[in-house]
C-alpha cells in the first residue's frame, strides 16, 4: 500500500439511537463525542438510527404485504365474473 493516502482506521463506538445498543468496531469516521467502554478506554461515539438490533430484517419484526398475482389483482379490482 502506498503511505499516506489512506484514511486512520480506528476504533469507534457504535449507538443505536433507537434501541440504545452499543457495538465497538472499526471505522474511519470521526466523531467529537466520546464514551467509555466495556474495557475502560474511552472511544469515539457515532450514533446510528439503525443497526442489525433495530432493522425489521435481522429482528423478525418485518411486516409482509399481501404478493397478489396479476390475475388476482386484476379480479379484484374488476370482479371476476
Amino acid at each position: 500500500m502506498r503511505a499516506d493516502i489512506h484514511p486512520e482506521y480506528h476504533p469507534v463506538v457504535f449507538l443505536d439511537s433507537t434501541t440504545g445498543y452499543q457495538f465497538l468496531s472499526g471505522s474511519t469516521k470521526k466523531s467529537n463525542e466520546t464514551v467509555e467502554w466495556e474495557d475502560g478506554k474511552t472511544y469515539p461515539l457515532i450514533r446510528v438510527e439503525i443497526s442489525a438490533d433495530s432493522h425489521p430484517f435481522y429482528t423478525g419484526r418485518q411486516k409482509f404485504t399481501a404478493a397478489d398475482g396479476r390475475v388476482a389483482r386484476f379480479e379484484k379490482k374488476y370482479g371476476k365474473k
